[in-house]
């Protein structure tokens, strides 16, 4: 079964290349960006399955899937990620991706999910999908969602440009988000706000 694994952290990536290859019977291709994924669905022979991680650079979340899944040679194209909600990933099986793979998965029920999604079969986490929605953190409620998306990566210690690549923004764009930020939740810095969402629980 040929696999192409896109995904932007090299480290995942690798990760998710050596759990298939030492299941036996997968041949693995990578790249690091959505424009390098979709180059090799194009000129290379057809995968059997394409992971696409949802936040990678170039991605543009549902509607980079629904881009790939229109190039031919019938490849089949799933979501990668670890931050999707379930409202994408049922948006995500309702235009016919193969499915839907957080990241949490343990090796076994990746490669197990992998290879159920390469044989033809749709794929997505049965707890997931039926998991209640937990109540939003009031701090959560004050944020929008790139906001949000801007404070997880301040708890994770990471530079403007470190977030501005994970989210494709530019720099210019990350501190205007750490302005907003800033100001709903009352901090002056990026320390105070790794902070207050540590205490709140947030990441």
């Amino acid at each position: 079964m040929r696999i192409l694994i896109a995904d932007d952290h090299d480290l995942l990536r690798d990760t998710l290349v050596a759990f298939l290859e030492a299941a036996s019977g997968f041949e693995t291709e990578t790249a690091a960006d959505y424009d390098g994924a979709i180059a090799l669905m194009e000129q290379s022979e057809p995968f059997d399955l394409v992971l696409l991680d949802l936040n990678m650079p170039g991605m543009n979340g549902i509607d980079g899937l629904e881009r790939a899944m229109k190039i031919g040679g019938d490849q089949r194209v799933a979501l990668i990620t670890g931050t999707a909600t379930r409202e994408i990933a049922q948006q995500a099986l309702d235009l016919g991706a193969a499915g839907f793979l957080p990241k949490t998965l343990s090796a076994k029920s990746l490669v197990n999910a992998v290879r159920f999604m390469a044989m033809g079969e749709q794929y997505v986490p049965v707890d997931f999908m039926t998991a209640k929605e937990e109540a939003k953190h009031p701090l959560a409620e004050k944020l929008a969602e790139r906001e949000m998306q801007v404070l997880k990566g301040l708890t994770e210690g990471k530079s403007n440009k470190e977030i501005a690549r994970d989210l494709d923004l530019t720099e210019p764009t990350i501190k205007l988000y750490l302005k907003t930020l800033y100001r709903k939740i009352d901090v002056n810095n990026r320390t105070q706000a790794a902070l207050v969402a540590r205490e709140a629980g947030l990441y």
